[in-house]
């Protein structure tokens, strides 16, 4: 049983049931705790409160004189390194049904985060990690704060609404549908959060640029878990995989504060099989009346039901219907330009006095900010000694300057 699991307290079950199950009766049944259940709004049956937008309940078995139960009862996203104790008796029976699978970090294995690398990644992949971290801070003013504890409100709503404008972005860009944006549920998160976060039981990790969010995380704890809830960075700093940096300075902060497991929670992606010492599952378990012919057809035809969904997963046609969803919920875009460009090195130098100067930090053509990020990148150069210049030149469209070097810039759109 995880101790102080944040998806079992009152915080988060109180706002979950406000957004989606208010004037439901609440049931706490005798024969496991300390789960609570409400009617399903589809199915015949009991889920448990917080649904599928918790990463991960546990529950222990009651042992009263007599276990009862009344219905069929529906628990989401069990995870199986939990290790519960089924109820399963004479009374009561017990189906499960393997879902997602889910990925994990075993910190206690490790002394502290360099030991962690050293034992998980190859000399080539430490490099690169630790490449891509320098890089971002020197071509940036970064800092890294994890936001855990007090916070004024002002602050955490711009925070949050800076999170939400970046995971736009994002999936604008992928032209992917996200149930994370779906108005419900993120109005459900901003009210989570706040109160989990002043209780420690949340917290969100930002990564700076000056003072500019570029890279958000949500994270959930327990007494000794870190679960990574949802991350999203700024696509235009995608050359310095922001990804990377925030799980390394995650797990940094993780062993500082002696937590025990790095939980990146549920759903496959290639990252995760890199960074991860353990896969798991999340698993679904159902509880049902053995005398009742109504309830053990309920749970069977409910676990078939689930396992159908598990195989349409692993056929990648979620992944179909999230485009499906997007192109239907969003107005059809006029499709990117697709983006073709050179850097040539000058025979000599210019001096740019005659010409436009733009300021970096406020370009407002997406593809010369990306050309600007590649340069900063490329060649080692600093965000605050960038300059950049339209040219007169036929052969160059643009002049970018930096501290130790200047580039010639032909962009060709089409």
């Amino acid at each position: 049983m995880v101790e102080n699991n944040p998806f079992l307290s009152k915080e988060f079950s109180g706002v979950w049931m406000k957004h989606f199950g208010e004037s439901q009766e609440i049931e706490a049944p005798n024969f496991i705790n300390p789960v609570k259940f409400i009617k399903h709004a589809k199915l015949p049956v009991k889920q448990n409160i917080g649904s599928t937008l918790t990463k991960g309940i546990g529950y222990q078995k009651s042992k009263p004189e007599k276990m009862e139960i009344n219905g069929t009862y529906l628990l989401y996203d069990i995870p199986s390194y939990f290790n519960n104790e089924t109820a399963e008796s004479k009374k009561i029976g017990f189906l499960s049904t393997k879902q997602y699978p889910g990925y994990l970090i075993e910190l206690t294995a490790f002394a502290n985060y360099q030991e962690y690398l050293q034992k998980t990644f190859s000399k080539s992949s430490r490099y690169k990690l630790n490449k891509y971290k320098k890089r971002l801070e020197e071509c940036f003013d970064i800092r890294y704060q994890m936001i855990w504890g007090t916070v004024e409100i002002e602050a955490y709503e711009k925070i949050f609404d800076t999170f939400k404008n970046l995971l736009e972005k994002r999936f604008d860009d992928k032209e992917v549908y996200n149930n994370n944006l779906d108005p419900k549920e993120w109005n459900f998160y901003k009210e989570v959060v706040y109160p989990l976060l002043l209780e420690k039981k949340a917290g969100l990790f930002v990564i700076y640029d000056e003072e500019n969010p570029i890279g958000i995380t949500l994270n959930y704890f327990s007494d000794t878990i870190i679960f990574d809830a949802i991350t999203v960075f700024d696509i235009d700093y995608a050359k310095f995989h922001l990804g990377s940096v925030t799980i390394m300075k995650i797990l940094e902060w993780g062993w500082e504060h002696h937590f025990k497991i790095f939980d990146f929670s549920k759903g496959h992606y290639e990252y995760k099989t890199r960074w991860a010492t353990q896969k798991y599952d999340f698993e679904y378990h159902i509880y049902y009346d053995r005398d009742s012919i109504k309830s053990k057809m309920t749970a069977n035809c409910i676990k078939q039901f689930y396992e159908l969904k598990q195989q349409l997963r692993d056929r990648k046609l979620n992944e179909r219907l999230h485009k499906l969803t997007y192109l239907l919920k969003k107005n059809k875009k006029e499709k990117e330009k697709t983006l073709d460009y050179s850097f040539s090195n000058l025979e000599s130098e210019i001096i740019p006095d005659h010409l436009e100067e733009l300021n970096p930090k406020k370009l407002v053509n997406k593809h010369l900010k990306t050309i600007a990020f590649d340069f900063l990148y490329l060649n080692n150069e600093c965000m605050k000694n960038l300059r950049i210049y339209k040219s007169d030149q036929k052969e160059i469209d643009y002049l970018l300057i930096g501290n130790q070097r200047q580039i010639g810039v032909k962009i060709n759109i089409h």
